[in-house]
């Protein structure tokens, strides 16, 4: 097991490139499975839970390739065999394993998401969707089993806006017989890339990216070439280091309309933010930042994912803010973590009150999730001293070569093998 070492207080400066979009990724390879012929998705960002999924589709029987960002996928020959265990259990997406194996076989075993530990991720507006369209659903041992003598087309009202949801209805309905329509969708940037990938393969989808999709069922889907969209979490992680401890830097492959919502913040901030076609370039003023409230929403709000990294900036302004959770109960755990680098922050319900400035000392912290492992790089950065951050596995679910771009902007960062003793202690 490795461990990430940082050395604080270097100013960074220069390119870094943006890799293609984790959640988009991981919807978009099980939906290759509803294909008769061979699908390629290119500039997919080289992160484990890419790999995770991709051993997933040879364990069902699918010829897969996966050489220098670029997916192939033959699914001519996958069966529909259950996976309740392995690998399924390190994603917190597996679920879209449900609706894709479920629209193309009518059947699906799928164990229970895995993955980052944020509270509740209920699944009961996937399976009121799959329900609808004509599948019984049962919960047995820890697994999943959806069954369906045949899919038709439904009207559906989600309860709650869920990405997730609206994503994995469309896998099941994309095949079904007739018409579907989601009601009170997700309209997430991901949700529109998934669209286009199965529309390529000969899919009838109207309205992504609204709050009402229409589905016309189809028979059959062709293989196809889809290339991914931009990670904008990862572009707005990079936003924010260069904010925190850039002198100016370009963030390249954006959609800086993805990312509206974080660059009005910034910019409240005090900070300076120039938009290109499909760059975006960070510069700091030499004006004391000034403090912002961050309330999370849906898309196009203020992205969940992104509230944890903004944190660890929110330490050098001055005044109190106030960043509140809507979408995760439990996205605070790394506060604690926050606490032992001297910030002054607290967890008030489903809020953090962030107090600054405060000077930010290099200790040894461990990430429990994906984006509290991005809030701390962000804060071994503008430490003093030298960070030692261990959870690395997390980090590495999301954030393609993280350590390697980091270093091409003059960060002084790098891994390290974790002794026997840091091992045990990690593992209690």
């Amino acid at each position: 097991m490795e461990k990430l070492m940082i050395e604080g207080g270097h100013r960074l400066t220069g390119t870094v490139q943006v890799s293609g979009a984790k959640n988009s990724a991981v919807a978009l390879i099980p939906a290759a499975i509803l294909a008769n012929s061979k699908v390629t998705i290119e500039q997919l960002p080289d992160i484990s839970d890419v790999r995770n999924l991709c051993e997933l589709l040879m364990e069902i029987g699918g010829d897969v390739s996966f050489k220098n960002n670029t997916l192939t996928v033959n699914p001519e020959n996958m069966i529909d065999m259950p996976l309740p265990n392995g690998s399924v259990k390190k994603l917190r997406a597996s679920y879209y394993l449900m609706g894709a194996m479920l629209g193309r076989f009518k059947r699906a075993v799928i164990g229970l998401p895995g993955g980052c530990n944020l509270g509740p991720r209920p699944i009961d507006q996937h399976i009121k969707g799959f329900e609808a369209l004509g599948a019984k659903v049962t919960n047995e041992r820890g697994a999943i089993y959806l069954r369906a003598e045949e899919l038709r087309g439904a009207r559906i009202y989600l309860d709650v806006v869920s990405v997730g949801a609206t994503i994995n209805i469309m896998l099941a309905a994309v095949k079904a017989k007739g018409q579907t329509i989601i009601e009170n969708a997700a309209k997430e940037p991901e949700i529109i890339d998934v669209a286009t990938l199965l529309t390529s393969m000969g899919a009838k989808i109207k309205g992504a990216g609204t709050d009402v999709i229409r589905i016309e069922g189809v028979s059959e889907l062709n293989g196809c070439r889809h290339s991914i969209i931009p990670d904008r979490i990862e572009a707005g992680t990079f936003m924010v280091i260069a904010a925190a401890v850039g002198e100016r830097v370009t963030v390249d492959n954006v959609i800086p309309q993805h990312l509206e919502s974080l660059i009005a913040k910034l910019r409240e901030m005090g900070i300076n933010v120039e938009i290109d076609d499909d760059q975006v370039i960070v510069s700091r003023s030499e004006e004391p930042l000034k403090k912002v409230d961050i309330k999370t929403l849906v898309y196009p709000g203020f992205p969940t994912d992104l509230q944890q990294p903004l944190t660890s900036l929110l330490t050098q302004v001055h005044g109190t803010s106030i960043v509140t959770d809507t979408i995760y109960s439990s996205r605070f755990k790394h506060i604690d973590e926050l606490r032992r680098m001297g910030a002054d922050v607290k967890v008030e319900g489903r809020s953090s009150i962030i107090l600054g400035p405060t000077h930010l000392q290099g200790a040894k912290v461990k990430a429990t999730d994906l984006r509290a492992g991005a809030s701390l790089v962000i804060a071994g950065l503008l430490a003093d001293g030298v960070t030692e951050i261990q959870g690395l596995e997390h980090i590495d679910r999301g954030y393609s070569h993280l350590v390697e771009k980091l270093q091409q902007l003059g960060a002084h960062i790098w891994r390290e093998n974790m002794d026997m003793e840091e091992q045990r202690i990690l593992s209690k």
